[in-house]
């Protein structure tokens, strides 16, 4: 697997929001020259790789020191939850906590839905906002790291949002006071039934391949009715195919 067109994708594309603190409209690994990219470990979630390369940029940097990475944190046996990094801003001589995740969201009744329903870009960033930004806020925290209690904090949430060509909906301009990067709104979904609209040949993608839409030219399956799919077209346009059921399967 070629890991620098991921690299590439995550130095140079916008975030699915707007500047707002504590939500960042770009990555902050611009200017990054792309390392020689090694894989760590074996992933088995797109997030893992996401994560990693994320890791190795800020290592890549010249402005930024990895103080801590995946931070555990348990009180009386108990976790309280991961810490993606802590990081040291040398040009800004200030340490900062960032977290970061790449995500793929669906328009349906106005509400964002990942391809698995459970998952909603509300439900996502209110839990980034008030849950893993906390950790470092939190009172163990404080005590067991008294030298990173003057931190920044930053969310770094990369994706794609979709809509349906197929359906009359009003696209959402912000999610929880956020307002969406309408420029990340460029992707296509429809449910199986409807894939003889799109009128376009569709590649499936693998998961490492839903950032930039490489491909191995196999066509798509339309017989895969019972899952979901993520293609791309001859166009370069991105598609989910959903299970007709969804978002109720």
């Amino acid at each position: 697997m070629d890991l620098n067109p991921l690299m590439k994708w995550i130095i140079e594309s916008p975030t699915l929001f707007a500047q707002k603190y504590p939500v960042v409209e770009r990555s902050p690994f611009s200017g990054t020259t792309i390392p020689d990219v090694h894989f760590r470990q074996s992933y088995s979630r797109l997030g893992f790789l996401y994560q990693d390369l994320c890791a190795q940029l800020f290592n890549a940097h010249p402005d930024y020191t990895i103080e801590a990475e995946e931070l555990q944190l348990t009180d009386s046996g108990k976790t309280l939850g991961a810490i993606d990094f802590i990081v040291h801003n040398q040009r800004e001589s200030t340490l900062e906590h960032w977290e970061v995740a790449v995500k793929f969201y669906l328009l349906f009744n106005q509400r964002w839905y990942g391809p698995n329903a459970q998952d909603r870009l509300d439900k996502k960033l209110n839990h980034m906002l008030t849950r893993q930004l906390e950790l470092s806020k939190h009172q163990i925290f404080m005590q067991r790291f008294p030298q990173w209690t003057a931190l920044t904090h930053h969310l770094l949430m990369q994706g794609r949002l979709y809509i349906n060509p197929f359906m009359e909906q009003q696209t959402p301009e912000e999610c929880l006071g956020y307002s969406l990067n309408q420029s990340q709104i460029q992707g296509y979904w429809c449910h199986h039934s409807q894939t003889s609209g799109i009128g376009s040949p569709l590649y499936p993608l693998e998961k490492h391949q839903w950032l930039t839409g490489a491909h191995q030219n196999i066509p798509y399956d339309d017989t895969l009715a019972e899952r979901f799919t993520h293609c791309i077209s001859d166009s370069g346009q991105f598609w989910f195919i959903v299970p007709d059921s969804w978002p109720d399967c």
